[in-house]
């Protein structure tokens, strides 16, 4: 391919694809099809390949960096906060699928890459990767700290690249002599390169760094986090920062807010020398995402909806490295951030503003993906030893997994858009102060199927809020409605698919103003099950087998599994212990104190979890109340394999929560807990447990005799089975549905709300209102329209004596939670039905 005629921004991102692609063959090395004509290709699940599977010695192993290079591909693990190596590796993996360990490595927290087009090179963590594949190693003296980005120089950009580390250091690398010169020191105790004692110590607010990206003759640079204590705990926190560097002095601030990804359309170039191309900043605070965009020397601002808060930790942990990076799809690139996947125009800028896209809900955390061949290569961060933060009753005292790990994944481009369906929430203002003429940045509502806008404030007077709407994307701003809100009033209204931005301005200023966005696109799943799960024991089976499972530590990089059946009398009845390997062969072995340790250490709780007429109950740490809809009476009244696992970490810092038939996601406390989950897919099975292994989900409790498929793994004496799938294959179990809700003939005090019941992305919402008074009583029913208690009245029904009220909520209507209040004391029943 002649690259003369491709711009100068472009170049390395497309060499970059051409040398991973089949076409190219490097000095030395074989096609990837003759390579896989003469090995094996080893056996994979969901695109996942057991036998890729990567592990450290660390409380956590993400992957910090995934690219295609001189006909291999390249990755680099991590571990926390490790400033100047670790027992993380470089990893080669070859065209057949093979990992080679490279002997170069020296581990450390990094995450940076960069393909320098002039000495063709890739920079990877602390390594250097010449064409034909020979490896250099910056020594970690040299360069101490947790390495974030790696960007062009905005000096010598021929000769020299810089490093950013996540506590605000600076660095410049000769990319041929791997010379290190310190420009701002590291913060983890004041180390720097030795080179240059006198560099500076940076007074950068926040912590954490994630992103790094030069235009023209500006370095740019951001984090994510904030190391006051108050950070470990309330999302809410101001965290993390923006800022700018010119080639001396400190680090400049451009804005107080988290941010991860810089990056614009030279992409893995590590930045472009010319001014005018556009510099995408991609962050969030507890409102919703950002976006901003550096075009001419200005900064300009835009806001798009969360599919997920599991991200949402004002320290920054929970939220890896969102990308944007080309996927060999021309100009639509592929975005990752808070749970969803976007597309996202190679071309956007101000004034060019259309063509971001929701494509679909993800569970995965992800650190950095590549297109390789024809598929796309996450990079995950799956199983880690420490639980960080996220640790609840609700777990009871389970050990965790033995060993930090792993996986790459391995995704058709065209099934990115079949994960879980698209939803996203987000406000410009949260309980803000505004003044009058005050006009919010521009919300992104584009691209989904429902579009629903709730206002509410705190002030005494009618305020007015002029919706004004950008159709085109093309910067031009026209009003659309002017929707009075009364005194501590509240409204909503749907807003059509015309419109890819819509702004908010008021007449006058007031108090605790919020702009709420609920967005989502159909969920078109049906009830039933993909095929894959049918293996799953259902409701009413008793010919299966189930039990504990845990990945063991030690190196021993295998599955533990401590299996039983049900008993004639009711009780469960042990089989044996079992375990599996890389090649998925589940064996028994005979090793009675591993069986007894698991049974004991890895038990599921009892009594944690609580079930009345009404609904689910969850109490949790903190003591407050939640409501969860119901599946079957089946889940109160038999257990055929003993108690069934209801929370479990099986991404790193969120939790897979289990609650009569639903799978949930479920955020660490510090990322809003409870208040911000979300249901992935109602499965109706009687699964045991589950946890990761190797970058899979493993799911229990399977009918006996169950065919053997990718997705199911018999033991070799035929006596039991595993299911293993990704985490994201739990979307296909159906959709979420369930009946429930706050009261059923519960007794009930005037004007004392109930319990907040989830409502969040769920589709068709009915609620049926009744009571047992001789005479009529009003019952209010009211939304929680951000997950942290923003209540306001949807409506009040009048509901007469012995007559029940059905009202199905319009289509498109969302919001966190929903409880009501009876104006009278009462014995009341308020049920939903989500079908």
């Amino acid at each position: 391919m002649d690259l003369a005629h491709v711009p100068a921004s472009r170049r390395a991102v497309l060499r970059s694809a051409l040398l991973a692609s089949a076409a190219y063959v490097a000095p030395g090395l074989l096609s990837s099809a003759a390579a896989r004509a003469a090995t094996a290709v080893p056996r994979s699940v969901s695109g996942i390949y057991p036998t890729l599977a990567m592990f450290n010695n660390e409380d956590e192993c993400g992957t910090g960096a995934v690219v295609p290079w001189s006909g291999r591909l390249w990755v680099t693990t991590y571990g926390p906060h490790l400033v100047k190596g670790s027992s993380d590796k470089l990893y080669e993996v070859t065209p057949d699928l093979q990992q080679v360990v490279r002997p170069e490595s020296v581990g450390g927290t990094h995450a940076n890459r960069m393909i320098h087009e002039e000495s063709r090179q890739l920079f990877i963590a602390c390594y250097v990767i010449r064409e034909d594949g020979t490896v250099r190693t910056i020594a970690r003296d040299a360069m101490p700290g947790r390495l974030t980005g790696t960007a062009r120089h905005i000096n010598d950009p021929r000769n020299k690249v810089h490093f950013a580390t996540m506590e605000e250091g600076l660095y410049s690398v000769d990319v041929n002599t791997l010379e290190v010169w310190g420009e701002i020191r590291d913060g983890n105790s004041g180390l720097t390169s030795p080179t240059h004692p006198a560099a500076i110590s940076s007074k950068l607010p926040g912590y954490h760094g994630k992103g790094l990206y030069t235009q023209g003759d500006v370095l740019i640079y951001s984090n994510n986090g904030d190391q006051a204590p108050q950070a470990q705990t309330d999302p809410t926190t101001a965290s993390g920062a923006l800022a700018e560097w010119r080639g001396s002095g400190d680090w400049q601030l451009i804005r107080r807010n988290q941010f991860t990804e810089l990056t614009g359309p030279a992409g893995i170039a590590g930045g472009s020398n010319s001014p005018g191309d556009a510099v995408w900043a991609l962050g969030w605070d507890h409102r919703s995402l950002i976006l901003n965009v550096r075009q001419d020397g200005e900064w300009h601002s835009y806001r798009l909806p969360k599919g997920s808060h599991s991200y949402d930790g004002a320290h920054g942990w929970n939220t890896e490295w969102p990308r944007i990076r080309e996927i060999g799809q021309g100009d639509e690139l592929l975005m990752t951030m808070h749970g969803g996947f976007w597309r996202f125009p190679a071309g956007f800028r101000v004034g060019r503003t259309a063509g971001i896209r929701p494509r679909s809900n993800y569970l995965k955390v992800i650190g950095d993906f590549a297109r390789w061949e024809d598929k796309v290569v996450f990079g995950c961060d799956d199983t880690a030893v420490a639980e960080f933060y996220n640790k609840r009753r609700h777990k009871g005292n389970i050990a965790g997994p033995g060993q930090s790990q792993s996986n790459l994944w391995f995704v058709d481009p065209a099934d990115l858009d079949g994960f879980g369906f698209a939803i996203g929430r987000g406000t410009v203002w949260n309980d803000d102060p505004v003044e009058a003429g005050d006009v919010s940045d521009p919300f992104l509502v584009a691209g989904f199927d429902r579009r629903v806008l709730h206002l509410t404030h705190d002030s005494e007077r009618t305020v007015t809020f002029t919706i004004e709407v950008d159709r085109m994307g093309d910067g031009v701003w026209t009003s659309w409605l002017n929707m009075q809100v009364p005194g501590r009033g509240y409204k909503w209204v749907g807003l059509p698919s015309t419109f890819e931005w819509v702004r908010l301005r008021t007449d006058r200023a007031a108090q605790k103003v919020t702009a709420a966005f609920s967005l989502s696109n159909i969920d078109r799943r049906s009830s039933d099950a993909d095929p894959i799960f049918d293996a799953l024991a259902r409701i009413g089976d008793r010919a299966v087998t189930g039990g504990l499972v845990r990945a063991r530590g030690a190196n021993l990089r295998t599955l533990a599994y401590v299996v039983d059946r049900p008993a004639a009398d009711g009780a469960t009845a042990p089989v044996g212990y079992y375990e599996l390997n890389d090649n998925l062969t589940l064996a028994r072995v005979n090793d009675p104190d591993v069986d007894t340790w698991h049974r004991t250490n890895v038990a599921v709780p009892v009594g944690v979890l609580e079930v009345d007429e009404a609904s689910v109950l969850v109490i949790d740490d903190k003591a407050r109340r939640w409501r969860l809809p119901k599946l079957h009476d089946a889940y109160e009244t038999e257990q055929p394999l003993g108690p069934e696992r209801i929370a479990r970490e099986v991404c790193t810092e969120r939790d897979l929560f289990n609650a009569h038939g639903t799978f949930y996601e479920l955020p660490a406390e510090n990322a809003g807990g409870f208040s911000k989950m979300r249901p992935v897919a109602t499965h109706g099975r009687r699964i045991k447990d589950y946890c990761s292994y190797r970058g899979m989900v493993v799911l229990t409790g399977l009918r006996d005799n169950a065919p053997a498929s990718e997705h199911v793994l018999t033991s070799t004496d035929g006596k039991t089975a595993l299911w293993v799938g990704v985490a994201d294959d739990l979307w296909k179990l159906g959709r979420p549905r369930g009946v429930g809700g706050p009261w059923k003939d519960t007794p009930v005090i005037a004007g004392k709300p109930s319990d907040p019941y989830l409502m969040t992305a769920y589709q068709e919402k009915i609620i049926r209102l009744s009571h047992k008074s001789d005479q009529a009583i009003d019952i209010a029913v009211q939304v929680d329209l951000t997950g942290e208690g923003r209540w306001v009245t949807y409506q009040t029904f009048t509901v007469r004596k012995g007559r029940t009220v059905t009202h199905m909520f319009p289509a498109g209507f969302s919001a966190y939670w929903m409880r009501t209040v009876a104006m009278s004391d009462a014995t009341a029943t308020a049920q939903l039905v989500y079908s």
